[in-house]
């Protein structure tokens, strides 16, 4: 846990009873298999292999599209300082209701939309300035064009330093990113099922696209 969170603001860890539902994940999967990106949820290697290169002491402002049941909600609310805000989109309303029911953390606001409406979504939060955006939205799935304004609409509220990371069983979302951001890194995690690409983008071009 981040030694800045106060016991007041922790989110349920691993072991606790409120921990993702791999249940949960697959009815919606199997509901709505174009909007999620797997049947089962992220593995614990999953998230450490996205999140153990990223600083999240001094994060103001992150966004997450495609929480799910929240395994990385929980790993990105543990990184965070107090007066941090993450902001967890899911067009899922189920999702997004077992969030705001298991996770009990004033920083987070669980949305049920769509990532389009992220600007939208943010100005009503009265918020600014992305540190960072982690998604694992299927990108394989969805419409090309709604792909790439998802992208570019996160590139342009982003601050200067801020960076894109991508979990996908597919690599569809990188030419998009490379449309926005002026570098894209590619990894691999085997150890997850099943296995990912890791895109991580830094050097939002706001407009590029």
């Amino acid at each position: 846990m981040n030694s800045n969170a106060s016991a007041a603001l922790r989110p349920a860890g691993w072991s606790d009873g409120l921990a993702p539902n791999p249940l949960l994940t697959m009815r919606e999967f199997f509901r709505r298999p174009q909007d999620v990106g797997s049947a089962f949820p992220a593995s614990r290697r999953l998230v450490e292999a996205v999140l153990d290169a990223v600083d999240l002491s001094a994060a103001r402002l992150v966004v997450e599209y495609g929480p799910g049941s929240g395994r990385f909600t929980r790993a990105l609310l543990d990184r965070m300082p107090d007066d941090g805000h993450l902001v967890a989109i899911d067009t899922s309303p189920r999702f997004t209701r077992h969030l705001q029911r298991t996770i009990r953390d004033r920083r987070l606001h669980a949305v049920s939309d769509s990532a389009q409406q992220v600007a939208a979504i943010l100005q009503g939060l009265r918020l600014k300035g992305v540190d960072l955006v982690v998604t694992g939205i299927p990108f394989s799935t969805i419409d090309p064009t709604v792909g790439a304004e998802i992208v570019s609409a996160s590139a342009g509220l982003m601050n200067p330093q801020g960076q894109l990371i991508a979990y996908q069983m597919r690599d569809a979302v990188e030419p998009m990113l490379q449309q926005s951001f002026a570098q894209v890194e590619r990894t691999r995690c085997w150890s997850n099922l099943p296995p990912c690409h890791i895109f991580r983008a830094t050097g939002p071009r706001p407009g590029a696209s």
